[in-house]
């Protein structure tokens, strides 16, 4: 009984779960069911929407598409209008064309007659001439081939005078306008440009305060002064001139050492042949490094830079070498500034004009005897130096002694003479002074022709005499150009020489 009960009760769970699963299964279907038909409702939403989308996409893009359409068809419209304007200006111009054309043909046409007519004339003409000409010829007893040459002749002769004159004129006239523009710019660069003068002798005067010290000073057995001479090269002439001492050398350097070791040892008082050798060592050494110095002090002061380091040794030791008893770094200076001013006023640079005029001369203080002349040794440093090309030509060339292959080289040239020829820049031996008037005064008397001839004016112009009846003008005037170069190719003279011939004739009488 109870087993038939479990069976039941079994049977009856079973079916109640059976059911069960069957509702669930059932109420499953029914909710997949409404999730599709949600899912479809939604999709066809979706898709209502993206069509719409679409739409609206395709009616801008085609309303873009008819606008950039009716745009094109807008500028092809213009196009054409244009080209239509064109082809009737073209079509314009050809039927013009054309009516010139035309025209042209009919001038043509009556050039052609008239050329006839004319070609007509002129055989009639020359006809007459030949008829003319041989009744000329009849006349005259001349052929027309002789006449000719005689006429040819005669118009040659009168255009030969013509052109002399004409070239006279024109060289009178560039004469006076170069002379006046050239001392224009000389005049007022000299005025620009005011330095001191400075005189150097050979001799160097030592003030002492007493004459005791001459003795101390030439020493036991004038060992003393050997030493003192021997350690500068300079010679010290102790004699009865009172409280002074003389030194000689022709050596500024030396004298300038002897004289600072003279007064250090005076000062100090210690005066042997040991303390005199030490005591020059350590001048020399400060003359060495005042030399730099002044090199350095020179080319700041003139605003020259990149200058090698011993060309400024060489431009400080000119301030102890002098040139005809002018100082040789001040005449350099002087011409460094000059040409500086020449330069600006002929539209050059006056920077490099101003380096070329500072370094002109230094072949003049050479630390060893060169066989060249001092243009060309200072020439062979600047190049040494790696100066510019057009440089190292100016320093070259200031003498003439090589060709001039820039404009700086006569500038150079120019100021060299106006700083070393000005009055009291330089002074000369009164011998050679003369020398050099008498040498002037025989090469001009030594030209046929010339009766007399005067140096004046310091030798700056020569006057030439010359015989009326045996020059004429013609002769007068290549006279002075032929003494003039002459005077240039065998003398040396500062400055410039004005050579002026003087051709009169006199006649003279009495009255009793």
């Amino acid at each position: 009984m109870e087993i038939v009960t479990i069976a039941v009760a079994a049977a009856c769970f079973l079916l109640g779960g059976i059911a069960m699963f069957v509702f669930n299964k059932t109420a499953l279907k029914n909710k997949c069911a409404n999730i599709l038909k949600e899912a479809e409702t939604e999709a066809e939403v979706m898709k209502k929407n993206k069509l719409l989308e679409v739409k609206e996409k395709f009616l801008n893009k085609k309303a873009e598409l008819e606008k950039e359409v009716a745009q094109r068809n807008q500028r092809i419209q213009q196009a054409e209008n244009k080209l239509k304007q064109r082809e009737m200006v073209l079509n314009q111009r050809q039927d013009e064309l054309q009516r010139k054309k035309n025209e042209a043909e009919a001038v043509r046409e009556n050039l052609e007659v008239q050329l006839g007519i004319v070609d007509k004339k002129k055989e009639e003409l020359e006809h007459l001439q030949r008829q003319e000409i041989e009744k000329l010829e009849a006349i005259s007893g001349l052929s027309a081939e002789e006449a000719k040459e005689r006429m040819v002749e005669s118009l040659k002769e009168e255009a030969k005078t013509q052109a002399q004159s004409y070239i006279n004129d024109i060289m009178d006239d560039a004469k006076l306008t170069a002379n006046k523009e050239a001392k224009r710019i000389v005049i007022q660069t000299i005025q620009r440009v005011a330095t001191e003068t400075a005189i150097e002798n050979s001799v160097t005067v030592f003030h002492i305060e007493s004459d005791e010290i001459k003795g101390r000073i030439i020493g036991r057995e004038g060992r003393n002064i050997r030493a003192l001479e021997a350690a500068t090269g300079v010679e010290i002439v102790v004699d009865d001139t009172p409280e002074a001492i003389v030194l000689s050398a022709f050596d500024p350097v030396r004298r300038e050492i002897a004289r600072l070791a003279l007064h250090q040892l005076v000062t100090d008082g210690r005066i042997h042949p040991a303390r005199i050798e030490e005591v020059v060592s350590k001048v020399k050494r400060q003359v060495e490094e005042e030399i730099i110095e002044t090199g350095k002090r020179t080319t700041i002061d003139l605003g020259i830079h990149g200058l090698h380091p011993e060309l400024i040794r060489i431009i400080g030791k000119m301030k102890y070498r002098s040139s005809y008893g002018q100082n040789l770094l001040q005449h350099a200076r002087e011409t460094a500034n000059l040409c500086a001013v020449m330069a600006s006023e002929l539209g050059l640079n006056p920077k490099k004009a101003k380096r070329a005029g500072l370094l002109h001369d230094i072949g003049k203080v050479p630390d060893e005897e060169p066989e060249l002349p001092h243009a060309l040794y200072g020439m062979k440093l600047a190049e040494k130096f790696k100066e510019k090309p057009d440089i190292c030509n100016a320093i070259g060339a200031h003498h003439d002694e090589v060709e001039m292959n820039s404009l700086l080289a006569p500038i150079v040239q120019i100021c060299d003479a106006i700083s070393g020829a000005r009055p009291g820049a330089r002074r000369e031996i009164v011998e050679a002074y003369i020398k050099r008037l008498n040498d002037l005064e025989q090469l001009a008397l030594s030209y046929p022709g010339v009766t007399k001839t005067y140096a004046i004016q310091a030798g700056r112009e020569l006057r030439v005499i010359v015989g009326a009846d045996k020059i004429d003008d013609k002769q007068t005037e290549s006279l002075s150009g032929e003494i003039a170069k002459k005077i240039q190719d065998e003398m040396t003279y500062p400055g410039q020489v004005k050579i002026t011939v003087i051709r009169e004739t006199r006649a003279v009488s009495y009255a009793k």
